[in-house]
């Protein structure tokens, strides 16, 4: 498959486009929760245990304070908001006591795939324009951001 042809554009350019799209997400985020009943802090931190439970990973509440660096006390309150909108719950975990499980709620991905999945559909879309090359070109540049991202983030908490 062979990629249509794009326009050029500087590096300058894709980071304004970058910018905005960002500006334009958080927003969005904003109206989301909303939407769905919660706060985007909430909507992030469902956003990491249904990412869990899709990998079949057992996500304990440290490891999700540790994902949204967020306080142990903090994700308590957010664990709270979440089982009192029917997200997600608790459980313990059998080979630690003293550990508890975070698993969303049976209805929680389709009740979340309401709101999100017509945006989703459109990405597909989107990224059906492009060729796999293409595709892997995105992915490693939106993976390589994300770290570069984490870093300033890190540096910038620290400081």
């Amino acid at each position: 498959m062979e990629g249509k042809p794009r326009p050029q554009a500087t590096a300058e350019q894709a980071q304004y486009a970058m910018d905005r799209m960002i500006a334009l997400a958080q927003f969005g985020q904003q109206d989301i929760a909303a939407r769905l009943g919660l706060n985007v802090t909430d909507l992030t931190c469902l956003g990491f245990i249904i990412e869990a439970a899709m990998a079949g990973e057992q996500l304990a509440a440290g490891d999700l304070a540790e994902r949204a660096q967020l306080t142990t006390g903090a994700v308590t309150g957010v664990l709270n908001r979440l089982e009192k909108a029917g997200y997600a719950g608790r459980e313990a975990d059998p080979s630690d006591r003293r550990r508890v499980r975070v698993v969303m709620a049976d209805s929680a991905q389709a009740r979340i795939l309401q709101v999100y999945g017509p945006m989703y559909e459109r990405l597909g879309h989107l990224f059906a324009d492009y060729t796999p090359d293409e595709i892997a070109v995105l992915t490693d540049w939106f993976t390589r951001a994300k770290a570069l991202m984490r870093e300033s983030l890190d540096e910038i908490r620290e400081a």
